[in-house]
């Protein structure tokens, strides 16, 4: 491949992760597969995505990392920029609690952000300043519709996704001089044991309070099931792993969003929302650039 990049994904022990890995790979560039404790829960994962590399004759190495530590993503940025440069992050790594918004507790609320957001933040810091000094480089962040829209039993995912949105959308504005991209992909639900390990509200007091409302969690996993059961081909998550490698393939702008699968009125909002988002960075980039007299 000519244009062969070194390439970062988070949670590539399994799911969206592990085929993005795969398919990035295949398509002749350079991954690095992170995963948490590759010698321990997910030393069956790192093995075999080792031996199909193996097979295959891929360029993929499992790498120790959790996303959770600022140390462990310094370090993770470190070992391979000693190798080479590093190209692209995909920030991938989550999880998606399902259930009453009032029912998960303040430590549970914490753990989510801890990996869906600040773990986007700890690992975007720590690449950064390489990517600034070479003027060039690509940051992708797994958003969701769900970043998009406030929907019932799935608030404090929500409330994670659409944090990501805000901070990748002043990041992409912010590193424009820099030659640096930030892109978000838009998931809608795809097929993956994401759904199959939705953590859920652990305060019972409040989950018995809303009656059998508490019970809406199990009907709308169940809802999610069959859908991937029977649409096999708009929630199929390879869906998701070819439009990371479209957007690290692209030659020309990148667009900061790229919705994939079931639309669920997504591209309705983008569509809506950018020209007064581009009227409002139109405004401000003469003012944060120097280029007019401060008000």
């Amino acid at each position: 491949m000519a244009n062969t990049k070194t390439v970062l994904i988070t949670g590539a022990s399994r799911g969206i992760g592990r085929l993005a890995a795969l398919t990035l790979a295949a398509n002749g560039h350079k991954v690095y597969a992170g995963m948490r404790d590759i010698v321990g829960r997910n030393q069956k994962a790192a093995a075999d995505l080792r031996a199909q590399a193996m097979a295959d004759g891929l360029d993929l190495s499992p790498l120790e990392l959790d996303v959770s530590d600022e140390q462990a993503c310094q370090t993770a940025i470190d070992t391979i920029e000693v190798q080479g440069p590093l190209d692209v992050l995909v920030n991938n790594a989550g999880v998606m609690p399902v259930g009453l918004t009032e029912a998960f507790t303040m430590e549970q609320t914490v753990d989510v952000f801890d990996v869906n957001l600040y773990g986007i933040m700890r690992l975007t810091r720590a690449a950064l300043p390489n990517m600034r000094a070479r003027k060039s480089g690509l940051v992708i962040n797994l958003s969701s519709s769900a970043g998009r829209f406030g929907m019932p039993y799935f608030g404090i995912y929500c409330a994670s996704k659409w944090a990501v949105e805000a901070y990748t959308e002043a990041l992409h504005h912010e590193l424009e001089t820099f030659g640096v991209d930030c892109v978000l992909i838009e998931p809608s639900g795809h097929g993956t044991d994401l759904v199959g390990t939705a953590p859920a509200p652990q305060d019972t007091e409040r989950l018995d309070a809303y009656g059998d409302l508490a019970a809406g969690r199990e009907r709308l996993l169940a809802m999610f099931e069959h859908m991937f059961e029977t649409d096999l081909n708009g929630t199929d998550a390879n869906n998701v792993a070819t439009s990371i490698s479209k957007v690290i393939e692209m030659t020309g702008g990148r667009p900061m969003r790229v919705q994939v699968g079931h639309d669920m009125g997504v591209s309705a909002v983008n569509d809506a929302v950018a020209p007064i988002q581009a009227k409002l960075i139109d405004m401000l980039k003469p003012v944060y650039r120097g280029e007019v007299p401060d008000t």
